[in-house]
């Protein structure tokens, strides 16, 4: 079940991106001391909290048996753009589709909100995501290196 978020739920999302984005880390040698500001080391409820109440960002949150297993967020860039933000899932719940309905949710929320154009950031080199991503419709549509992370962040598109 899918459930938009609640500031009180907000040190569980925490949680959720944090560990989910940890596998990520772990796989590609991130560290808080090499890559301070990837989700797994940058996420905290201060600043969920700010993305929840003053950007007015949309969460929601995927629940499995009462436990939030499963999480994104929407942030409306103009009237017809909006990214998508931490889609992730715990490890242990991984390809039971949960992903699949987080994004499809995602996109009909998207266009409920009038926009015509999802943008999406990626590790790059998470060459398994990319094509995940693609799968479904989504367009890589360039890269960025920049000096405080240790890999390319990769930029995708999903027309809507």
């Amino acid at each position: 079940m899918i459930c938009k978020i609640r500031r009180k739920e907000i040190p569980d999302c925490v949680e959720v991106i944090c560990k989910s984005f940890m596998t990520v880390a772990d796989e590609f040698g991130f560290t808080a001391e090499n890559a301070p500001r990837f989700t797994a080391f940058a996420t905290t409820e201060e600043r969920l909290i700010y993305h929840l109440e003053q950007e007015q960002r949309l969460m929601f949150a995927y629940y499995s048996d009462g436990k939030m297993v499963g999480y994104y967020s929407l942030l409306k860039k103009n009237e017809k753009e909006c990214e998508l933000n931490n889609l992730c899932v715990l490890e242990e719940y991984r390809h039971k589709k949960i992903g699949e309905q987080l994004l499809e949710h995602a996109i009909a929320e998207a266009r409920s909100m009038g926009c015509s154009q999802m943008n999406i950031g990626i590790v790059e080199e998470n060459v398994k995501l990319r094509k995940w991503y693609e799968a479904y419709g989504v367009e890589h549509i360039g890269t960025e290196k920049y000096d405080f992370f240790p890999f390319v962040c990769g930029y995708m598109k999903k027309m809507l």
